[in-house]
């Protein structure tokens, strides 16, 4: 059965900014009208100058739904895109075209590569790294005093380690930092300059330009880093992803981009959110911090699950659907685009008892925060796990009484629940 209900919990709409500049309790309230629904609701795209829009696409919000179309990649497919809603235009999917917005076979053969960087051996070997950074970057918050919680501390961490395993100088680390702001900040104002409701296109025009020339600019820079390692391998990842033979062929230069990107991007910004969220959820929850601290050790396995639940750092993915196919009483048709949302998948209370209270005791926790089961799982959850866990056990062991001073300043996203910036207040000890 196909039935096209319209969506009511927004007049905005789920691919508006306007619906995403909506405080979080108004937009979580809208979710949960649509998982009570008894079809998914289909929106229309908004229209964006130089970017042709499709018809529209379904939201998927239930926990059972996302779950099944992520198991199902032959029907519910990444190609042409898996990151935004339209697809890229021509002149854009030469930096974007990467990895996650691949099918098997090509995506496996590549996935393969990289996964060598994340085995539970290469990432014991990590560990050390990421401790002896994080305890670097808490020496400095110490020494510098409160501040943006998100640029002292929850931005360096995971941009530190995924570029020291690419094998980045450390010269070029604000520059990726930067960068990748800018490419997922695409939606806000302060990067881009475009204002909600009020997509001009010349506003729309100069907010692509930034964003090619931040992939470009990480493009150029993958592209010297991978002729170096092609002389000289250095037992890096990128020198892994250069020398790599994929049945007989090698990664182009525009493929070595594209990972490296993705790489780049995705290894720091699942940590970074998470990190921030923690912050403020363990000063608004007195309770659950003291929780933690009483068996730090014993809890924080649990800690880092419901951090991402509750967070759910990426939003959503999209899928493109193969063929027709039913699932759960409604027919998907070949062509239809749909979007998984994992921040409501990780709501649903058929699945989560009490799902709006963050509990770091919550067991089980099937929560879909690193992507749904399937070939697209985060490749790096382990390693955000690692991160996190290092993070705060060095924050809360040497600046205990380190708290959130506000309200985070909110990047406006429909892609990334970030916060661009969060104070924090402390006592040096």
């Amino acid at each position: 059965m196909t039935t096209r209900s319209g969506p009511a919990p927004s007049e905005a709409g789920l691919s508006s900014l306007e619906f995403w500049a909506l405080p979080v309790e108004e937009r979580e309230a809208a979710f949960a009208e649509l998982r009570a629904r008894e079809h998914p609701a289909f929106f229309p795209e908004t229209r964006v100058p130089f970017v042709r829009p499709g018809e529209g696409f379904y939201a998927l919000v239930r926990h059972a739904d996302v779950s099944e179309a992520s198991r199902h990649p032959d029907i519910f497919s990444s190609e042409p895109s898996a990151t935004s809603i339209p697809d890229f235009p021509a002149y854009m999917e030469r930096f974007f075209g990467s990895l996650i917005n691949m099918d098997d076979p090509r995506h496996a053969k590549i996935r393969r590569i990289v996964s060598r960087a994340f085995t539970p051996k290469m990432l014991a070997r990590t560990e050390e790294d990421v401790r002896r950074r994080a305890a670097r970057i808490v020496d400095e918050l110490i020494e510098t005093g409160p501040g943006d919680f998100v640029a002292k501390v929850a931005a360096r961490l995971p941009a530190e380690v995924i570029c020291d395993m690419l094998g980045i100088p450390e010269r070029e680390y604000p520059r990726v930092i930067e960068r990748t702001n800018v490419i997922l900040g695409n939606s806000d104002p302060e990067y881009t300059g475009i204002t909600p409701g009020r997509v001009g296109r010349a506003a729309a025009a100069r907010a692509l330009l930034k964003i090619i020339w931040a992939a470009r600019d990480l493009h150029r820079l993958a592209a010297g880093l991978g002729r170096q390692r092609a002389r000289h391998p250095a037992g890096d990842l990128t020198s892994a992803l250069v020398n790599a033979n994929v049945d007989g062929e090698r990664l182009t230069s525009r493929e070595l981009g594209s990972f490296f990107l993705l790489l780049v991007v995705a290894g720091n910004e699942t940590t970074r959110t998470a990190l921030s969220h923690a912050l403020k959820l363990f000063t608004d929850l007195p309770d659950q911090r003291a929780l933690l601290l009483e068996d730090f050790e014993g809890r924080i396995g649990g800690a880092v699950e419901e951090i991402v639940r509750y967070s759910t750092p990426v939003i959503f993915m999209r899928r493109n659907v193969t063929r027709d196919h039913e699932l759960n009483g409604h027919t998907y048709r070949a062509g239809d685009k749909v979007l998984l949302f994992y921040n409501s998948a990780n709501r649903d209370d058929t699945v989560f008892e009490r799902p709006d209270v963050f509990d770091i005791t919550r067991d089980p926790n099937p929560h879909v925060g690193f992507g749904g089961p399937g070939p697209h799982f985060c490749l790096g959850a382990n390693l955000a796990r690692r991160e996190i866990t290092v993070m705060l056990r060095e924050l809360f062991t040497r600046v205990p009484d380190i708290r959130a001073a506000g309200e985070p300043d909110r990047l406006l996203s429909g892609f990334i629940n970030g916060h661009k910036r969060l104070p924090c207040t402390f006592t040096a000890r």
